[in-house]
């Protein structure tokens, strides 16, 4: 079986301590363990965290989002806007909605098939942030998880994918994703712009509730030879059932010539 493309590939250092040193953020201070998960306490943004949020975000993204996305995100029910907070502070936030498949930017449009896309919605993930004190410590994997849960309930079922935007040199963010089954869907060149220089951009899918990426003609080959090869003890016996009346009309029709011969 095929591996999924890695843009950043770490298996060739050829030990755990090398992909370990690769895989972990460029901190400025070593990261502090938790005690225990079960300290770490999710609850979804109010409209008080909002000078906190506003500081953390400045910290994280390169991107400047202006006031008005603040106080959407703590205030709008449009957005699954969830913080993991610790000692009363909060350490990190993931921040998702979901959208009409009709209503993605052209880009985007590829990540479903055109007849899956009529009716499905899709999660976008605008945000996802730790604490660089608190990385490494599956904070990130806790909300995204969270996330998830919430996407892949009955009610959600029309949510066929959840995919991302990434610059492509944050090797962290990429390689967390990966992990995490996420897939490279596209290359996206000077998607964003970021103090006034255009920077590239990638988009990572990962499907749920039966979605699937559109197929190419492999797909469909390597589908119907499936279906076939399930077939197999269907057509033994139709095989079988064709041959017995095959000897049954050779019967009648001997009997038949037979019978005139006599007369």
């Amino acid at each position: 079986m095929a591996q999924p493309f890695t843009w950043f590939p770490v298996n060739h250092l050829g030990n755990a301590k090398n992909n370990e040193r690769l895989q972990k953020p460029y901190e400025p201070y070593p990261s502090v363990p938790l005690c225990s998960a079960n300290e770490v306490q999710l609850r979804f943004l109010c409209p008080d965290d909002l000078e906190e949020v506003r500081t953390l975000c400045q910290d994280w993204f390169p991107i400047d989002y202006p006031l008005s996305w603040y106080v959407d995100i703590t205030s709008s029910t449009r957005f699954y806007a969830l913080a993991a907070v610790y000692n009363f502070s909060i350490i990190g936030l993931i921040v998702a909605e979901i959208k009409s498949y009709k209503k993605l930017n052209k880009e985007d449009r590829g990540i479903l098939p055109e007849f899956m896309g009529r009716d499905a919605e899709i999660g976008y993930i605008l945000s996802l942030g730790v604490h660089r004190k608190y990385r490494q410590n599956g904070i990130g994997s806790l909300l995204l998880d969270s996330l998830i849960n919430h996407l892949t309930t009955a009610e959600r079922h029309k949510v066929k994918a959840i995919f991302l935007h990434v610059l492509t040199t944050n090797r962290t963010a990429i390689l967390f994703y990966e992990r995490r089954g996420f897939v490279l869907h596209s290359f996206l060149p000077y998607y964003y712009s970021i103090r006034g220089k255009c920077k590239d951009g990638f988009t990572y899918v990962s499907y749920i509730n039966g979605g699937h990426s559109p197929w190419s003609l492999y797909d469909y080959l390597k589908y119907w030879c499936s279906q076939v090869l399930t077939a197999g003890g269907l057509c033994p016996w139709i095989c079988g059932r064709m041959r017995t009346a095959f000897r049954w009309l050779c019967y009648r029709t001997v009997g038949r010539y037979n019978l005139q011969q006599d007369e």
